[in-house]
This record gives C-alpha cells, sequence and structure tokens, in this order.
C-alpha cells in the first residue's frame, strides 16, 4: 500500500473510533442519571482502576499495555467531566462556603498592615480604603492575621507577589493557616526603592544597605555594581528607613519608599534603583468574612493531588474544558510530606458562575484537599 492508502485506511479507521466514542459517552450520561438518583459520587477510584487493568490486559507489548492505560485515563476523565456537566444541570452545586455582597466595606474599618508608617504595604493600605478608616501598623505579616482574627481589624494588607522578584512565599503558606479568613479584595503598587540615608552621607561612604529581602532581590543590579556595599535584610521597607534614621551612622543607607525618606528625614542618594523600573507588587487585602462582590473576577485557590503521575495534569482538564483561565499557579513545600508539594493557583471567574461550580464538582472529586481562599 502506499501512504494515500494507508490514510485512506486510517481516515475509515477513525470514524469508527468517533462513532464508538459518541456511544460511549452517552452510556456515561445515563451513568450520571443514575448516579444522580443512587447518590453516588462521580468518581468511583476501584472500578476505574479495575477498568484499566482490563483494558491493557487485552494487549500483549509494554508499550501497548502503557499506552491503552493512557488512552483509557483520558476516556474516563472525559466521562467524569460529562456527568459533572449533567450533575450541574440537575441542580447539583458546589458549595463554597461564601456569599455575594454588592461591595466591600471600605470607609470606618480598622485596616492593619506590616512595617511602620511609609511601607509600601501602608501606601497600598491607603490607597485601597477610605482616608477615615483607622490604619496601624503591626510587626509581621502574622500579626496581621492575627489582628483580623480577633476582630481587633476589619482587615489586613499583605503583599502576595511582585512583577519582578515573584510570590512572597511565606505569605501563602500564611493564608492556609488561618482558614476562617479570606481574601476579598487586591490592589497593584507600583514599587519604586528609594537609596536614601542620613543628610551629608554620599553613595561612595555607604558600607551597608538595609532593606526587607524582597527588595534587596529587586535590586540586586545595584549590589552587584558596588560590591563594596552589603546589603542587609530587615522585616520591612519603612523600617530599614527608620533604622538609619535613629543611627548616626552616615555609612549605613536604606531602600524604602519615596514617602519613607520623607516621613524619617533622610536624604535620597538615587531613585529607582529596582532594575526593573516597572516593578510592581500585587498586595491582597483578607477580611474576616467568606464573601465576594458582585463584579468579582478572580477567585484563588489552593489544592493538593495525590503523589502520582497525571493527577496534576486532570486536575487542571477541568479547568480547559469549563473554559476558565489559569492566571497563576504556584507550587509550595508540604512541611509534613517530603518532597511533596501542594498548589496555589488563581483562576479567572466568580463563585456564582456555572462554569466555575462545574470545574470545582470535577476538581474536589480529583484532588486529597481544596481551600478557596477567597473570590475578589
Amino acid at each position: 500500500m502506499n501512504l494515500l492508502e494507508i490514510r485512506d485506511k486510517l481516515d475509515v479507521i477513525d470514524r469508527e473510533i468517533v462513532e464508538l466514542y459518541q456511544k460511549r459517552m452517552e452510556l456515561c450520561g445515563e451513568v450520571a442519571r443514575d448516579k444522580i438518583r443512587t447518590g453516588k459520587k462521580v468518581f468511583d477510584p476501584v472500578r476505574e482502576a479495575q477498568k484499566l487493568d482490563s483494558v491493557s490486559a487485552m494487549v500483549k507489548t509494554d508499550f501497548d499495555k502503557q499506552a491503552v492505560r493512557e488512552l483509557y485515563q483520558q476516556l474516563m476523565t472525559l466521562s467524569r467531566r460529562l456527568q459533572f456537566e449533567i450533575m450541574t444541570e440537575y441542580g447539583k452545586t458546589f458549595d463554597t462556603g461564601y456569599r455575594k455582597v454588592d461591595r466591600l466595606k471600605t470607609s470606618g474599618c480598622r485596616v492593619a498592615y506590616q512595617g511602620v508608617e511609609g511601607a509600601f504595604a501602608h501606601l497600598a493600605a491607603v490607597r485601597s480604603f477610605h482616608r477615615d478608616c483607622g490604619f496601624y501598623n503591626v510587626r509581621t505579616w502574622r500579626d496581621a492575621m492575627e489582628e483580623v482574627k480577633s476582630g481587633r481589624a476589619d482587615y489586613a494588607v499583605l503583599p502576595i507577589e511582585n512583577s519582578s522578584h515573584g510570590a512572597v512565599s511565606d505569605n501563602f503558606d500564611l493564608l492556609l493557616e488561618y482558614p476562617e479568613l479570606a481574601i476579598v479584595a487586591e490592589t497593584d503598587l507600583k514599587v519604586d526603592h528609594m537609596l536614601m540615608a542620613r543628610e551629608g552621607a554620599s553613595l561612595d561612604s555607604l558600607r551597608k544597605v538595609y532593606s526587607h529581602p524582597q527588595a534587596l532581590g529587586q535590586c540586586s543590579q545595584f549590589f552587584r555594581n558596588h560590591p563594596e556595599i552589603e546589603a542587609v535584610p530587615t522585616i520591612n521597607t519603612a523600617v530599614a528607613a527608620k533604622l538609619v534614621a535613629d543611627s548616626e551612622d552616615r555609612t549605613l543607607g536604606a531602600l524604602a519608599s519615596e514617602q519613607a525618606a520623607e516621613l524619617y528625614g533622610l536624604t535620597i542618594l538615587e531613585r529607582s534603583v529596582n532594575q526593573d523600573k516597572n516593578n510592581t507588587t500585587r498586595f491582597i487585602i483578607v477580611g474576616a468574612e467568606k464573601i465576594f462582590q458582585k463584579d468579582a473576577h478572580k477567585i484563588s485557590l489552593c489544592f493538593e493531588t495525590a503523589h502520582q503521575p497525571g493527577a496534576l495534569y486532570n486536575v487542571l482538564g477541568n479547568f480547559i474544558f469549563n473554559n476558565v483561565n489559569m492566571i497563576m499557579i504556584q507550587s509550595r513545600p508540604i512541611p509534613e510530606k517530603t518532597f511533596e508539594y501542594r498548589f496555589f493557583a488563581d483562576i479567572e471567574g466568580r463563585l456564582d458562575d456555572t462554569n466555575i461550580i462545574n470545574a470545582l464538582n470535577g476538581v474536589e472529586d480529583q484532588i486529597t484537599e481544596l481551600r478557596i481562599l477567597g473570590c475578589y
């Protein structure tokens, strides 16, 4: 047979495969309706394992056994997605634990941020809330979360991601430690790090520059160009500025906001030291109520999968088949499981969208743990 004849025969086989696929999916639809009547779960891992073993036993070579297993894993994944879609049509919902509100309260609130006045978190807080709010600082990000949990603050403002230096990993982990709290809003803040020191100091006189580790990383090129200057991490950029202001040492400098230089009477020696001139930090606003606004468009999730091949692929497929766009995914180690990871993800949508509910129904059946961190 020549190539054209072979392709003709393949086309015939492909038509037969598609016809059989359609017949199989029609039967899977009947399975979904039966499960609705009987209350059975869509995902039956024992049944799927038996099916994979039986179909792989029908072929002889190792290659074909693995190929048939992969083929049927995909078929069963498609079957589950169809079943979830049918169940959603029959009124099966996903209990998110969140309720919709018209708008977020942004005036007359108590808002906690980490650091001292002039910190970028302080600037993000002032930008996000009405000026009549009570803004106050705490020492650590954990302290800010505790303020909200205790009811002393209505909201906490925390950095979660920087455009040039990546995730603020500690704060991803911190979100899991406070399951009673939720992300209710976010704000992006353009971050320009100013090099500052006491009056009379100069770039040549500096030997140490203090700032938060994220800020030092965002200005790493500066330290490569000035190896005589030591980068010294501190808990916060504005804390670094205050430390330099309280010292009489003109060999010390800080990287912080322009507002911090004004507040603490420091001289700006160099502007926009950060190598990325579009440097932006995303701040999340955390509250005690699990609510989302009617114009919310993003959902943050955390989930863990089984530690086996294809587990993450199958989870992400639920978003693909429901036309849900994933805009961020991060992995973080699970402390109690050596070299196993949980995933943090942001998806586009709102918790009362049908495609989101359908996707979450599918995800829930294929993961070991799912947490909705917020809708905003």
